[in-house]
């Protein structure tokens, strides 16, 4: 396939996992990965088996999916690349000569993290930029600006530090709402809105803290203005999981808005998880509580 139609395939492709992922909420389903179509020929986006998709009439890679619990040594190490492992058999032919291809002509991929069976959050577009054959892997990066340093397999620090940096914004945060509104089933804990695209996973420690870990029992799916409220300390959530609103905003009289959107979610239920271990942690809920407490207090006493 000439490389100008592939790519013109492949950035058709891209457009429609990045607008599904979007309607659903950072994440796509294993069943419509595999059911793509494209001018009315099926063209699944991810493999039926295996954690590459080289396409027949593709000259190089067009997806590869990295699984905490698969079978190959995938792994995002400090550099801030991820250390893709070559695939079963001849190293220099079948899908690993496909993955080198798309390093020599810089065509991009897209990564898959599957971290919840059957849920796929996509991050796109990414790069090849080094082969290793000595290790056995390839390296991917997540800026096409790798492609052009000398030598990826040894960063400089400022390198790496970008590439760290990258990899929380691109891998990790995307990551961490998929599982969180997995968790919640893709609808906010207070008002059960359940647009995926009006829906965030919101840190109850926040990220930058030692106790904010990306993990589920550490976050809330909640819709974007309840969110920004929980932010702004105008909205908190007690450790038994009971929704209150700040004082000054359950005294105020405006639109429709901030009194069916947060006033009237004063005193409600969260609604939670149904896996006990993927529901709040009560320890970091009262940790928070206290923050909104003490702001709370503080505006009042203005």
């Amino acid at each position: 396939m000439e490389s100008a139609v592939e790519a013109e395939l492949r950035r058709q492709i891209m457009a429609w996992v990045g607008e599904r992922a979007e309607a659903n909420g950072g994440f796509l389903r294993r069943d419509e990965l595999l059911d793509f179509h494209l001018d009315g020929e099926k063209l699944p986006v991810i493999d039926y088996s295996r954690g590459i998709r080289n396409p027949a009439s593709f000259s190089s890679t067009l997806s590869i999916v990295s699984a905490a619990d698969g079978p190959y040594d995938d792994t995002e190490s400090e550099d801030g690349l991820l250390h893709y492992a070559y695939r079963k058999g001849d190293p220099w032919s079948g899908d690993n000569r496909k993955l080198r291809q798309a390093m020599e002509t810089g065509m991009p991929l897209i990564l898959f993290r599957k971290e919840i069976a059957n849920i796929y959050t996509p991050v796109f577009p990414v790069y090849v930029v080094d082969d290793e054959p000595q290790n056995r892997q390839f390296l991917v990066a997540l800026d096409e600006a790798f492609r052009f340093i000398h030598d990826p397999a040894h960063l400089s620090e400022p390198q790496r530090e970008y590439a760290r940096r990258l990899a929380k914004q691109r891998l990790h945060q995307p990551a961490f709402r998929t599982r969180v509104l997995v968790a919640y089933e893709t609808r906010c804990a207070i008002c059960e809105l359940k647009h995926g695209s009006l829906l965030d996973a919101a840190h109850i420690v926040p990220d930058g803290h030692e106790l904010g870990a990306p993990t589920v029992n550490n976050g809330l799916a909640l819709c974007k203005i309840h969110h920004a409220a929980y932010d702004q300390n105008m909205l908190g959530v007690t450790p038994d999981h009971e929704v209150r609103i700040a004082f000054r905003l359950l005294e105020e009289i405006d639109g429709p808005m901030l009194k069916h959107g947060l006033q009237e979610m004063h005193g409600r239920q969260l609604t939670l998880p149904r896996r006990r271990a993927d529901r709040p942690d009560r320890d970091h809920l009262a940790w928070r509580y206290e923050r909104f407490d003490a702001a709370a207090s503080a505006a009042a006493s203005r």
